[in-house]
């Protein structure tokens, strides 16, 4: 697909304010799962605003691609993502988490215009992404299937099984992508349950794996560009994205606590601040 400089610093631009987004909805909200929104927003944008084939005035088109958000708990970056791209007004983010609203914690494909899958448990992003995969497949159709897990998720056997499978029927319509950021809701992943060597892992169970800085666009769309170009015959892909969990943020950047947050006035004021000051 190729990048234009032009392209480039829009696609920073956006995920930008879409980092300033989650800080909103964190207010409004009374609290989100921040840190592991901010970690994949960079990844969330190109997809969304590059690779994806959208069609947000047919949310329903049967060829359209799929999006998992296995780490449903990023909802609060996922759902602004959907919103910025036109599946819905933005305004009505400001009911995030409110009673009778259709957006909370976890997404729901039922209530979400523009969301392929609901989340909620970890471990089941990847295996729905092999059985779309599949079904695709047995019906010639074009579409890709992205699923986009948290590394603490991997320390479920659900995602191994799913790998197992997919490898083991050559789905190369699926691209796997995880959310490197090292964190996870009880601290850091190697001591929580080691993950290392990660991504020998991967291709141990048949995978070509990518890695790239996933806070650095230009890498986040040349390895994406990698992933679009696989064929049938050829590995399924994993694409290991290195993150900082709350990037952008920099009191959040890397610590724990911030997985979740209830973002006072003054917390969300600190975080915009941080925000406004990255490059584009």
């Amino acid at each position: 697909m190729g990048m234009e400089p032009n392209e480039l610093r829009q696609l920073k631009q956006t995920a930008k304010e879409l980092r300033l987004t989650v800080i909103d909805v964190m207010k409004w909200s009374g609290g989100a799962h921040v840190g592991g929104s901010l970690s994949c927003m960079d990844i969330l944008t190109a997809l969304y605003f590059k690779y994806l084939r959208i069609d947000p005035r047919k949310p329903e088109w049967s060829r359209r691609d799929r999006f998992i958000l296995s780490k449903g708990h990023a909802a609060a970056g996922y759902i602004p993502v959907l919103a910025k791209r036109g599946f819905f007004p933005e305004d009505t983010l400001r009911s995030f988490n409110h009673f009778g609203s259709p957006f909370a914690m976890h997404p729901d494909f039922h209530k979400i215009v523009g969301c392929d899958a609901s989340a909620g448990s970890l471990g089941h992003g990847l295996p729905m992404a092999f059985g779309m995969a599949l079904g695709f497949r047995y019906q010639n159709m074009p579409n890709k299937v992205v699923c986009l897990m948290g590394d603490g998720e991997c320390q479920e056997g659900s995602v191994w099984e799913a790998a197992m499978a997919i490898a083991h029927f050559g789905l190369t319509n699926v691209i796997s992508i995880v959310d490197r950021n090292r964190c996870q809701i009880d601290g850091d992943t190697e001591k929580v349950m080691a993950l290392e060597p990660f991504a020998d892992k991967w291709r141990a169970f048949g995978f070509n794996v990518l890695e790239c800085d996933g806070n650095d666009m230009e890498q986040v769309c040349q390895t994406l560009e990698k992933a679009w170009a696989v064929r049938e015959g050829d590995a399924p892909v994993l694409i290991l994205a290195n993150t900082v969990k709350g990037k952008g943020v920099d009191f959040m950047e890397g610590q724990v606590p911030y997985h979740y947050c209830s973002g006072t006035s003054e917390v969300c004021q600190r975080a915009k601040e941080s925000i406004m000051k990255m490059e584009v």
